[in-house]
């Protein structure tokens, strides 16, 4: 596929609504060339703050951006509605799914008429020192079509930088989830669940995911040794798309995110990256879910593999 860099106001054929002024968009969006079987998808990359208002602000604008330019599914980055500026300050902004945060989120997917990944969510608890790091699928009218309850929590001394505890203030969820949408059965993960392969295999293998949707908030130090490769890996090994939507820049005095959103083919290349790490504003790309079968289907590796008794017997 053939990657090409346009005025985020004429985007492959496609006049966006958006002022450029308003929302400091990115001025520039990488997109794939299209295929007759295609189906556009975009994900988003911004730098979340500890305002609600300027996030939701910033979202609006992306949504609309998105459907303009005939996306089927806006993908948001973990933490999108907020960032707070110490470890367990997004408690206290924590509603339940029915609350009126995830209720305006909802109603943006419902007047663009288009689905969302809203990954991240901060989700009230089973009581009030916790919340749950929630993954929403919304569909484009509206309504909540499945949720993901992030599983592996960020608790890692990064090299070089500082302790993160997500689990101090977060409860793991316990499920494994994929939906079906209009681009495909999505897998849901969120972020750290990313190093754990085993998880992806099950979504894959099991649950018959097309398209796995990594929304994240990854370190600088940690984004730049590993976010890419990681990505390709996953899409390599369960022959996937991958769609990453990052964090990306300073969200306050302690916490600063890499960026780099990438759209993934099952092949592994890159079909989809902004330009511009650090900016705010979207990716496009025309996904093919012909070319997953395609790759599947001259390297079956879902016939080949070794069921889990398997590997029991060999390891004695």
């Amino acid at each position: 596929m053939h990657m090409h860099c346009v005025q985020a106001n004429s985007i492959g054929g496609f006049v966006s609504s958006i002022p450029k002024s308003s929302l400091s968009l990115s001025p520039t969006t990488t997109m794939a060339m299209p295929s007759p079987n295609s189906l556009r998808v975009a994900a988003a990359q911004m730098t979340s703050v500890s305002d609600l208002a300027a996030n939701f602000a910033t979202c609006s604008g992306l949504v609309k951006e998105a459907a303009s330019a005939g996306a089927k599914l806006l993908c948001f980055p973990e933490a999108f509605s907020y960032v707070g500026t110490k470890d367990g300050d997004s408690v206290s902004v924590a509603q339940p799914l029915d609350g009126p945060i995830m209720n305006q989120y909802c109603s943006l997917a419902r007047e663009s008429s288009i689905w969302l990944s809203l990954g991240g969510f901060q989700e009230k608890g089973s009581d009030p020192q916790h919340l749950c790091n929630t993954h929403v699928i919304v569909d484009e009218t509206g309504k909540i079509r499945s949720s993901y309850r992030k599983i592996h929590l960020f608790d890692v001394d990064v090299p070089g930088g500082r302790v993160y505890k997500e689990s101090s203030f977060t409860e793991p969820g316990k499920d494994i989830v994929a939906v079906d949408s209009p681009i495909g059965r999505l897998g849901l993960s969120v972020c750290y669940d990313l190093r754990f392969p085993e998880m992806y295999q099950l979504l894959r293998f099991q649950h018959e995911a097309q398209v796995l949707l990594v929304p994240s908030a990854f370190t600088k130090v940690t984004g730049a040794a590993h976010w890419e490769i990681l990505l390709r890996a996953r899409a390599i090994e369960t022959q996937c798309y991958v769609i990453a939507a990052a964090q990306t820049g300073k969200h306050g005095d302690k916490r600063e995110s890499y960026g780099d959103t990438l759209i993934i083919d099952p092949w592994g290349t890159i079909v989809g990256r902004l330009p511009d790490r650090l900016s705010t504003g979207i990716v496009v790309a025309d996904i093919d879910l012909s070319l997953v079968d395609s790759v599947r289907e001259k390297m079956p590796i879902a016939k080949q593999r070794m069921p889990i008794d398997f590997w029991k017997a060999a390891s004695l």
